[in-house]
């Protein structure tokens, strides 16, 4: 067993514990990049390490009672079936170069619309906060088609069943809090990825090894970024994810390694620029939440 591949998944596992979100959209280009990894092995390993890794996110959340369990039985209805199609069309598709450079591609274009979700989940939860739970009309079909695209999706890539989903519900059910969003998505994303990983297991393309080293890691990397998570600055490990996220894609891309760096330090600049710029923003610290709003107002 590959201690460095586990040690990668101890730190996927961290951001995940820290976001909810990220591990598909991380360890199969980790897999791919650092360890030249065949792009269908490393999604079927990654979703296999996901089906293990899930449940214990989705546990905290539902004990917290951070779950719409409306939600997540409509998105279950679309996705694991259309997993299992997403597992099929891939393998249809043949293991050839030209296909497993399709995959490379599609994989990079995932990355991509996951880095701009939580780029729009972190603007939508600053501007909507986090108050009381706002009640919602569950739509039946609009639910179970986000969950037929994720479900198509996971099932080619393995990403998408934290940051497209979060993405589709922000749109449908945008009075959603970000803990419901990250809580429902996690629940849904249990049976999602254990049906891709059971469709890739059933086609032979998963490789226990691999997967083996990545759940060795990822687990206690879930539990201690869950622990430290209530103490984590959020945005630094957002823009943190979405950096990686967007360098990984670009890489996915064939992008020179020279302008790869370029983007994702001129990525990294305008973080720490809006990070120093929300810090300027900020009331100022004591009193009550009512005092603040008040002095925010007078200030205004």
């Amino acid at each position: 067993m590959d201690l460095t591949m586990a040690l990668a998944g101890l730190g996927v596992g961290v951001v995940v514990g820290l976001t909810g979100m990220g591990g598909g959209a991380l360890m199969t280009p980790i897999l791919v990049l650092l360890f030249h990894v065949n792009p269908v092995a490393a999604i079927s390993s990654d979703l296999a390490a996901s089906a293990v890794m899930k449940p214990f996110g989705g546990a905290v959340h539902a004990r917290r009672g951070t779950v719409n369990w409306k939600l997540v039985g409509w998105l279950c209805a679309g996705s694991i079936p259309s997993a299992f199609l997403g597992v099929l069309l891939l393998r249809l598709l043949g293991d050839d170069a030209d296909v497993q450079h399709m995959v490379k591609i599609a994989l990079g274009a995932a990355l991509l619309l996951a880095a701009g979700g939580m780029i729009l989940k972190a603007w939508t939860s600053r501007r909507n906060g986090d108050g009381p739970a706002a009640e919602i009309t569950v739509k039946p079909i609009p639910t179970i088609l986000i969950g037929i695209m994720g479900g198509l999706v996971v099932g080619l890539t393995s990403v998408g069943s934290g940051s497209l989903i979060i993405v589709a519900l922000l749109a449908v059910y945008p009075k959603l809090r970000a803990n419901d969003l990250v809580g429902t998505d996690l629940v849904q994303a249990i049976p999602l990825v254990t049906a891709a990983a059971l469709g890739h297991a059933l086609f032979g393309d998963l490789q226990l090894d691999i997967a083996g080293a990545v759940v060795l890691g990822s687990i206690p990397g879930v539990l201690i970024g869950s622990r430290i998570s209530s103490r984590a600055p959020g945005g630094l490990v957002r823009a943190a994810l979405i950096i990686v996220l967007l360098a990984s894609s670009l890489k996915l891309f064939d992008v020179p390694t020279p302008l790869v760096g370029a983007v994702t330090g001129a990525a990294a600049l305008v973080a720490v620029a809006l990070g120093v710029a929300g810090r300027l923003r900020r009331p100022p610290a004591g009193g009550t939440p009512a005092e603040a709003a008040e002095r925010e107002t007078v200030a205004v």
